[in-house]
């Protein structure tokens, strides 16, 4: 099988090394890829969403399985050009994917169904956003831009001012382009995040272990919101009791939900829970495997990687057995100084060894690019994700410091209390 992965962060390289160990691949090229995913795959320089040049690429080079693995391509509907063609892709379709590209089309659908979640209010206009925060004067209150916005588009204001600048900068100044013109106000939640990623082929649903990210940029999780600086899996905080909640009033609800809407959802949904007082509750959703929760989730996966994306393909997952290693994972990204907002690039990165890596861990390369010398250098905010597995959460923790000990970049950023707060 000759394989193409779409995609050039830590999510696609976890992917990537998790497909290397199929016997049923012989080739692996990913686009855009990176530094990193460059000792694991062969590389193509074609960006994610350039759906044209994609397709050219993949019937020139006789892809056997594509795999479309960020939101945007999902979004703008690459699974269906690619399905078009006759080529087998993993990922849901454009109308699917819906459920990530749209805040306000994801709450519709939870409200029709009855699947828990916050309340919340849509609005197209500042002045009436503004007008009903004012008359609620409950904080914090959650303000969600509609569309797709690097994972970034989520503010939590404490007070008005807060508030009034979030929509200013949303809906007014437009930082996120067109995803800000419509966005959704919520209630707050309170009580543990919990990621679910889920395999589905539409009927089937089969959860992942769960996994908690650390969203904010400094530990103590303070400051600005990130794509996410760390991951543990499993959640300690998610029950055998929770888990088998979420499968009758969220899982299952969810994609009997999107079938009846027409719009079968078939690849990995991420499920964004928060365990409130009244139960399990939906903070969102999106349409593909979630990072930096990929990179703790699949180092347990004991089942061959690719014979699910098949199975998912020719909607038979209800007949395959999926297994996963016991103990715990924990990864820790290690982030270039300055983000979310303003960082420098093409900074040696040192610590690593030749193929990209060190002995005990797992480095997984979301920002990073092949210097001329053949070292690596930095290429983005989040740069590596280290990441290791051991016994319990704490062994694994240990390990993974002990690697991000050993590496270094000017300015590198990294939180230093990750999954600290929970251990058992």
């Amino acid at each position: 099988m000759i394989v193409l992965v779409i995609g050039g962060g830590g999510r696609e390289h976890a992917i990537v090394r998790k497909l290397k160990e199929s016997k049923k691949i012989d080739h692996i090229y990913c686009a855009p890829g990176n530094g990193g995913i460059a000792k694991d795959a062969e590389c193509v320089d074609i960006k994610a969403t350039d759906l044209v040049r994609m397709l050219a690429f993949a019937k020139e080079h006789a892809v056997d399985f594509a795999v479309v693995a960020p939101d945007d391509p999902l979004v703008l509907g690459m699974v269906d050009a690619f399905e078009a063609a006759g080529i087998r892709t993993f990922g849901p379709d454009k109308k699917a994917a819906e459920i990530e590209g749209s805040k306000v089309f994801s709450k519709n659908l939870m409200k029709k169904y009855q699947i828990p979640t916050a309340d919340y209010a849509v609005f197209d206009d500042p002045a009436d956003v503004l007008r009903y925060i004012r008359e609620k004067d409950q904080y914090p209150t959650v303000i969600k831009a509609d569309g797709l916005a690097l994972g970034k588009g989520v503010v939590i204001a404490q007070n008005l001012e807060e508030a009034e600048a979030a929509v200013h900068s949303i809906m007014e100044d437009k930082i996120f382009g067109a995803s800000g013109n419509k966005v959704v106000v919520e209630e707050f939640l309170t009580g543990p995040e919990v990621s679910v990623l889920a395999f589905t082929d539409g009927n089937c649903i089969k959860p992942m272990i769960s996994s908690m990210d650390h969203k904010r940029v400094f530990d103590g999780n303070l400051g600005p919101n990130t794509g996410g600086m760390g991951t543990i899996a499993p959640n300690p905080f998610y029950t055998e009791a929770d888990a088998q909640v979420c499968m009758e009033k969220i899982f299952l609800p969810t994609i009997r939900a999107m079938k009846s809407e027409g719009r079968t959802f078939k690849g990995c949904l991420y499920f964004g829970l928060m365990l409130t007082p009244q139960g399990p509750k939906v903070i969102e959703y999106n349409c593909r495997f979630g990072d930096p929760e990929t990179q703790v989730v699949l180092p347990l996966l004991k089942t061959d990687l690719f014979e699910i994306f098949e199975a998912i393909y020719e909607n038979r997952l209800e007949e395959l057995s999926i297994e996963w290693r016991d103990g715990a994972a924990a990864c820790v990204v290690m982030a270039s100084g300055g983000y979310p907002k303003k960082y420098i690039t093409g900074l040696p990165i040192t610590g690593l060894n030749p193929d990209g890596q060190l002995d005990g861990v797992t480095v997984y390369h979301a920002g990073t690019k092949l210097a001329d010398d053949g070292g690596m250098q930095t290429a983005g905010g989040r740069v590596l994700g280290v990441t290791a597995v051991g016994a319990d959460l704490p062994e694994a923790l240990e390990r993974a410091y002990a690697g991000v000990a050993r590496i270094d970049f000017t300015a590198a950023h990294y939180r230093h209390d990750i999954g600290t707060a929970y251990h058992r």
